[in-house]
């Protein structure tokens, strides 16, 4: 939380940010958010993934996959307490401290800290959507891999392979092929 606020003088309120979160264990294929439901929390996720998906012709899609130290949610529902578009499901055990609507928006309204942190988190979240979606158009298959391979090396050890495959916006078998001649 501290690299997303970097400012000593608002350390004197990150405990009442700690203290408006609740531990939330959820298991291996729990989902988190169903789609056409309202989201709940605002999570920062302490261990474990958490993959945002879309059905698109019966088929699942990986959208994003959210990570151990980072924060997630169905923005848009959770903030406007709308039903989601999406699902977020464990793809593996997962330890998070979460927050309902109403004291996030009191901790939005009143703590500095946590309105800074916030912020910034969202800013950071827009560069690397930005970075994906251009990636996507610019990149091959193969050149998109090897990125995440350079700058997420855990996830092709943490996150099963068809994740993996619809995340990067390829077949599984495509992916299956990559990574043999990457080796």
């Amino acid at each position: 939380m501290k690299t997303f606020i970097d400012d000593e003088s608002l350390d004197i309120q990150i405990p009442a940010i700690l203290e408006a979160f609740q531990h939330l264990h959820l298991q291996k294929n729990t989902l988190f958010v169903a789609e056409g439901k309202i989201c709940p929390y605002f999570c920062f996720i302490e261990s474990g993934i958490l993959q945002h998906n879309i059905m698109v012709d019966g088929e699942e899609k990986t959208t994003y996959l959210a990570l151990k130290n980072s924060a997630t949610a169905a923005l848009k529902s959770f903030m406007h307490q709308i039903p989601s578009r999406k699902n977020i499901k464990a793809i593996s055990d997962c330890d998070l401290f979460v927050i309902d609507q109403l004291n996030f928006q009191k901790l939005l309204e009143t703590n500095e800290a946590f309105h800074r942190f916030y912020y910034n988190l969202i800013e950071n979240q827009i560069y690397r959507i930005d970075d994906y979606r251009i990636d996507l158009l610019t990149l091959t298959p193969e050149e998109r891999y090897k990125k995440l391979l350079a700058n997420e090396p855990k996830l092709l050890k943490e996150v099963p392979l068809h994740y993996l495959a619809s995340f990067l916006g390829i077949s599984s078998r495509h992916m299956s092929r990559i990574r043999k001649n990457s080796l």
